[in-house]
């Protein structure tokens, strides 16, 4: 019984920003009834190659992107253009506590599946719309793509190699983290919302935007900003206000150093041999260093190349200098300490073969998060649901199934 299997989610949201705020909410045992199109599904579901394969090594329908963001679901397909479809939305909302949708602006008004529609059956909903640019303001009627979004919301004017370097110039992330983070502020803000019913009895609309996520997510770089009035500029995998912290190039890989105050970077250059970095008056302090970033990077640099990757992670690890390696994800999941918190889970599917996925990260004593469902396969449930949740019988369903609503 997780924390909140007491929780009902009708999940009207594709692809990942609402996904993964619905996988999370499932994590923890709500159960979360995802609504897809009759026939296609989320279109994640065909964003491979690569597919789940079963054990004769041929690829299924669900490929790898879609099972990242819905393990935990149920599936029901339901066709919302139609009055019968819209109908079981509506029934299935009365039965929800919380309602999902990551439709563009006003859409699914036009359905009566909007929030005032929906409140008039439930109440106390919260309905939870996630959408690229918010509710209001000029930009409301825009499609919101992650990778769009870092760019206008500033992520990518501090994210990449300087531009006079080789391979200088704007980077997005290796992830869709304006998707991902809006999942997660999207999960902070429903459970608040849910805490706030529970003690009132009031239900409520959330706004979630994709660009407020990315503006709001970049930290420290906008008091950076909004203190000195100076936008900061990409700084490749350096760091904006220490030195040094950053990758550096051995003699056969790259590793990461990260130092965080004055003791460390001593220890650095001692471990490297050399000491009178630490005692040069324009390296001895973080300040000092960050003003003298140009002269100092290239002695360290220098200096690290000297030593293979190996031999530097020993050192630093035993002066107490954090560090590490650069994994690729074979690395990742062959490393001992991934493998002793269990990270990686495998879940048995339909096809007969086994979805491997990551767990939550999250690690509770009391009602820790569980993954026991497989991703659904496309309508896996809809007669579950509708048998089960809202009483429909075997020939009502038959008839949705011939009108194909279902």
């Amino acid at each position: 019984m997780g924390a909140l299997s007491h929780i009902r989610v009708l999940d009207l949201t594709r692809v990942l920003a609402g996904p993964w705020c619905a996988q999370t909410l499932a994590d923890f045992g709500a159960d979360v009834i995802k609504v897809e199109r009759p026939g296609a599904g989320d279109d994640t579901r065909h964003w491979g190659p690569p597919y789940l394969q079963t054990p004769a090594g041929e690829d299924t329908a669900e490929a790898a992107y879609y099972l990242s963001a819905n393990r935990n679901k149920r599936s029901v397909t339901v066709d919302i253009a139609t009055p019968e479809g819209q109908r079981i939305v509506r029934e299935l909302a009365a039965q929800s506590d919380v309602v999902m949708e990551n439709y563009k602006v006003g859409q699914l008004k036009k359905y009566g599946l909007d929030y005032a529609s929906l409140k008039a059956v439930k109440p106390d909903l919260v309905y939870c719309s996630v959408t690229g640019f918010g509710q209001t303001g000029p930009y409301a009627q825009r499609a919101g793509y992650d990778f769009i979004i870092q760019g206008i919301g500033g992520f990518m004017s501090i994210t990449g190699e300087r531009d006079a370097l080789p391979g200088g110039g704007p980077q997005k992330a290796g992830v869709a983290i304006a998707d991902l983070m809006t999942g997660m502020y999207s999960t902070v803000a429903i459970l608040s919302a849910l805490a706030h019913r529970d003690r009132t009895g009031e239900g409520q609309y959330i706004d979630m935007a994709l660009l407020d996520v990315q503006v709001a997510m970049l930290a420290n770089m906008n008091t950076n900003y909004l203190a000195s009035g100076k936008a900061p500029v990409r700084q490749g995998n350096a760091h904006q206000n220490i030195v040094p912290y950053q990758t550096f190039q051995t003699s056969d890989s790259w590793i990461i150093v990260a130092v965080g105050n004055d003791g460390q970077y001593r220890k650095f250059v001692e471990a490297g041999g050399r000491p009178e970095f630490a005692d040069d008056e324009r390296f001895a302090t973080n300040p000092a260093r960050v003003r003298n970033r140009e002269a100092l990077v290239p002695l360290l640099a220098e200096m690290v190349r000297k030593r293979s990757k190996a031999e530097w992670i020993a050192a630093l690890e035993a002066s107490g200098v954090p560090c590490g390696p650069i994994n690729d994800l074979a690395e990742v999941f062959d490393n001992e300490q991934v493998i002793a918190r269990g990270l990686q889970v495998n879940l048995p599917h339909p096809s007969g073969g086994t979805v491997k996925l990551v767990r939550n990260p999250i690690n509770m004593s009391a009602t820790p998060p569980e993954a026991l469902r497989h991703p659904p396969t496309l309508g896996e449930h809809t007669a579950e649901i509708l048998r089960d949740v809202l009483g429909y019988d075997d020939a009502q369903i038959a008839a949705l199934r011939a009108k194909v609503v279902i």
